[in-house]
C-alpha cells in the first residue's frame, strides 16, 4: 500500500513537472537553447521560476545583444492585453511620455509630446551639428521655415519637429524608405542598414515564423497573415539627455500554445541607430506561460575608442534591466 502511494506521488510529481517543461514545441524550445543560447541550468531556473538573463555575442561593433525569461502564473493572454494597452504597460521611472499612434495616424497623436531644449535647441540644429538625429533634408527645414532669432523659435521648432515626425510615420506607414540617413553628425548613419544587419543576426525569427523577418523587412507590402500591427511613441530618460522613438509592434500567435511579439525602432532621436526585440510567449502548464525576450541593438557610440568598456557597461546596464522589466511584468500579471 505505501509502495502504491510513493509510486503515485512520483507520478504526479513529475506529471508536473512535464506539464512546466519550456519550449514544449520541439522548434521553439531549439530556439532557446540554439539561437538565444539558454542552458540547461537556466531553463531549470527558469521553471523553478527565477528570471534568469544572459549577454549574446555581438555581430558587429557598436552591437550590445541580451535574452532572458521568466515563469508567469497567468494566461499568456493577460500578457498580450497588457501590451496593446501600451500607454499603461510601459511605465516607470524612465518613460516621461508615451503614446499610441492611431490607425491611420494623425498628427494629433503626438500633441501630448513635449519637444524643448533638452531634445534639441533648434537654434544651433544645423547639418552635420545637430541635438536631434534627422534626415539632412528635414534639418534643412528648420534654419528655411523658422526665424531662428524669433522669440518663438524653439516653439515653433518643437511644431516643425512634430510635423517631420509625424510625415516619416505616414511615410513608414506606405512602405517608403521613411529615413533613409540621419546626418546630424559628420558622420552620417544609415539606420536602414544598421536595421538590417541586425535582422540577419537573429535567425531565431524566422525559425519561429518563416515570414516574420520579411513582414519586418517590407512592411506593409509582406505582412504576415493575421498579424496585429501597432505604433507608439515614447520620450524617454537615458544618459544625459532623453530620447523620443517610435516602435513598431508586431503580435502573432504561430500555434494554441506560443505567440511571438516583435518590436523594432522606427525612430529614436538619439543614441541608437537600430534595435529589434523579440518576445515569446510559450504555455508551460495551465495558466502559466514562460516569457523569453530577446534583443539586439546598435549605437554608434559603442563604436571606436573605448568601445570594449562602453559595451561592457551597457551590456551590464540592459541585463539588469532586462531582469527588473521581467520581474515586475510577472508581478503584475499574477497580481491580476
Amino acid at each position: 500500500m505505501m509502495r502504491r502511494a510513493i509510486f503515485a506521488l512520483l507520478v504526479s510529481a513529475a506529471a508536473a513537472a512535464a506539464g512546466q517543461e519550456i519550449g514544449v514545441e520541439p522548434d521553439v524550445r531549439s530556439v532557446l537553447t540554439g539561437a538565444l543560447r539558454f542552458s540547461g541550468e537556466e531553463l531549470a531556473d527558469l521553471r523553478r521560476g527565477q528570471v534568469v538573463k544572459h549577454g549574446l555575442p555581438p555581430r558587429a561593433a557598436g552591437e550590445v545583444s541580451v535574452a532572458g525569461a521568466v515563469l508567469i502564473r497567468a494566461p499568456k493572454a493577460a500578457f498580450f492585453a497588457r501590451v496593446r494597452d501600451i500607454t499603461h504597460f510601459k511605465n516607470g521611472e524612465e518613460i516621461l511620455q508615451i503614446g499610441r499612434f492611431s490607425d491611420p495616424p494623425v498628427l494629433d497623436d503626438l500633441a501630448p509630446l513635449k519637444v524643448d531644449a533638452d531634445d534639441f535647441d533648434v537654434r544651433s540644429c544645423h547639418v552635420g551639428d545637430c541635438g536631434i538625429r534627422l534626415p539632412a533634408s528635414a534639418i534643412e527645414r528648420f534654419g528655411r521655415e523658422i526665424d531662428v532669432k524669433a522669440a518663438d523659435a524653439q516653439v515653433r521648432g518643437a511644431q516643425l519637429f512634430k510635423q517631420i515626425l509625424f510625415d516619416q510615420v505616414t511615410a513608414y506607414l506606405s512602405g517608403a524608405d521613411h529615413m533613409p540617413q540621419y546626418d546630424d553628425d559628420p558622420r552620417p548613419i544609415r539606420a536602414r542598414d544598421e536595421f538590417e544587419g541586425i535582422l540577419s543576426g537573429m535567425p531565431e525569427l524566422g525559425a519561429l515564423l518563416p515570414g516574420l523577418p520579411d513582414h519586418l523587412r517590407h512592411f506593409p507590402a509582406a505582412r504576415l497573415t493575421n498579424a496585429e500591427d501597432f505604433l507608439y511613441w515614447s520620450k524617454e530618460k537615458f544618459g544625459v539627455a532623453p530620447f523620443i522613438t517610435v516602435t513598431h509592434v508586431t503580435i502573432v500567435c504561430r500555434s494554441a500554445v506560443t505567440c511571438v511579439m516583435t518590436t523594432r525602432d522606427v525612430y529614436s532621436s538619439r543614441y541608437l541607430d537600430a534595435s529589434v526585440a523579440l518576445a515569446i510567449a510559450t504555455d508551460a502548464g495551465p495558466d502559466a506561460f514562460a516569457l523569453v525576450y530577446d534583443n539586439r541593438s546598435r549605437a554608434n557610440a559603442l563604436k571606436g575608442r573605448f568601445s570594449a568598456l562602453r559595451r561592457s557597461l551597457t551590456e551590464r546596464r540592459a541585463r539588469g534591466g532586462l531582469e527588473n522589466s521581467l520581474s515586475a511584468i510577472k508581478m503584475s500579471l499574477e497580481k491580476g
